[in-house]
Order: C-alpha cells, then structure tokens, then sequence
C-alpha cells in the first residue's frame, strides 16, 4: 500500500494540474457514480490527508478516492497514450490541458465536501499536514501510548493513531528507534520520538517520488533493513531477518536487524 508521502505527492501533482480549471470531460467508471456526470465543474482543489485523496469542486462537491494497494493517478498531455489497461481505468477528469486518470481505484465516492470528516474523521493525525503543530504531536503521542501493550510496529501501521505511515516507514522506524518491531509500546524508552521520526521522515520523502530514510538515493542505498532480508546490516553487519506481524490475513511482514533492534521476535 502507497505511504503517506506517495499519497501526499500525488495530491500535490494534481491540484497544480487540475485546481482552477473546468473540466471539459469528466468519466467515473464505478458502478454506483457511473451516471454522474462532472463535466463542466471547476476544480477547486485536491488534498491529501494521510492516505486518502480528496479532488473538490464548485458547488460544494468532492470525489475521494484511496489508492489501497495497486491503485494510482497518472497525469496525461490531451494527446498522450495512457500508460496503463483501460479496464483498470476508474476515473478520467479532463481540462483543457491536462487528464487525470485513475487507475484501479478500488475505493471512490462522491460526497458533499463538508462530509469528508465522514470518511477520515476516525483517523489519528495526519504526519504531513500543513498545519502540523504542537497540538498534532501531543495527540499523536497519547493515541500511540493508549494501549502499552501494542507492539510497536502495529501502533505505528494504526492510521487510527496517525496517518501516513506504511510498512516501508513502520520498519524503518523501529530500526531507528532501535527496537524490535514487536516490542510493546509501553517499553519505548522515548515514544515520543517515534511520531517525531515518522514525521520526519515522511517529510524528508514528500516532495519527490524516490523514498530514502538513509540519506542516500543511490541504488540499493535508501533504506535500512525494509525489503533487505537476508542482506547484512548497514551498521553491524548482521543478516537483516524478517517476520510477519499481525492477524492472520491482515499481516505484513517486518524487517529488523536482531543485534540493533533487541526485543521479542517472531518463532
């Protein structure tokens, strides 16, 4: 599933494309809104919050859609070939200029803009708002600290606690915060610096498609243990091992280096 950050961009890349243009033709391919018809309508503007997409329009409209695992929203020229298969098409929004297309959005609606918190109103934070205060970090702090006994890697993945993280930055966090991805959040030593680092680095990324929490963008440099199983260590040199977390049909599988991340492990 795209992170915060892949959400966050996309949203960017839109609302430049699309806000404060008509749509000259406007297609929803989802069986309960293929009769809606939003050519015409102005793009007022597109927003992001956590993983969630919102594109609003005059007269008080907006169409969310989420991305799930595969889905996404490629940017056209009028004349450009689509780069995808038209049945996976969900939704076309066209200018002038400029064509949106949404490719495999599993999840799309229509709603009144001033229902939107009806959709993301349950969800913690979000680590990439703008607004992004003190406030925002002192609830995320008392929703990841709720239980004690949560395993970290869980309470991180809980856009209910704060949006925005995945399983890339859920593993890289823990590896950063030097814990296993197992461990109950009860024995962070710092929880605090746990949405800290999950703020950072979405915001490190949020700006360019290639994700890094090293600091490096070379090939094979971007992270620290996710997707490196069985690879040593960038700071011990140890066998980078990995294990699924989470109930039975929902896990997702963590990466961790057993000598930097000390803490229960799965059998």
């Amino acid at each position: 599933m795209p992170e915060g950050d892949t959400v966050f961009l996309t949203a960017r890349r839109l609302n430049a494309a699309l806000a404060g243009h008509r749509l000259r033709r406007a297609e929803l391919r989802h069986p309960r809104w293929v009769t809606h018809d939003l050519a015409g309508r102005t793009v007022l503007a597109v927003r992001s919050v956590g993983k969630h997409l919102f594109t609003q329009f005059d007269a008080g409209l907006s169409l969310h859609s989420h991305l799930r695992m595969d889905g996404s929203w490629h940017l056209y020229r009028p004349a450009d070939r689509w780069r995808g298969a038209a049945h996976d098409v969900r939704a076309v929004l066209a200018t002038d200029e400029r064509v949106a297309v949404g490719f495999r959005l599993h999840d799309l609606e229509l709603l009144a803009t001033n229902d939107e918190q009806r959709l993301v109103g349950h969800l913690g934070p979000d680590l990439l708002d703008p607004t992004w205060s003190e406030t925002h970090q002192t609830e995320a702090l008392r929703r990841l600290t709720a239980d004690p006994a949560t395993e970290i890697g869980l309470a991180l993945l809980d856009q209910r606690v704060m949006a925005g993280v995945g399983n890339l930055y859920k593993s890289e966090v823990c590896f950063l915060l030097g814990v296993s991805p197992w461990s109950p959040v009860g024995e962070l030593p710092d929880p605090a610096r746990a949405v800290t680092l999950a703020r950072t680095l979405l915001l490190r990324n949020a700006d360019r498609p290639e994700q890094s929490t090293t600091g490096e963008l070379g090939r094979g440099r971007q992270h620290w243990v996710y997707l490196r199983g069985r690879q040593p260590c960038r700071r011990c040199g140890t066998r980078i091992r990995t294990g699924e977390q989470g109930d039975i049909g929902y896990a997702r599988s963590s990466y961790y280096c057993p000598r930097c991340q000390p803490g229960p492990v799965p059998p």
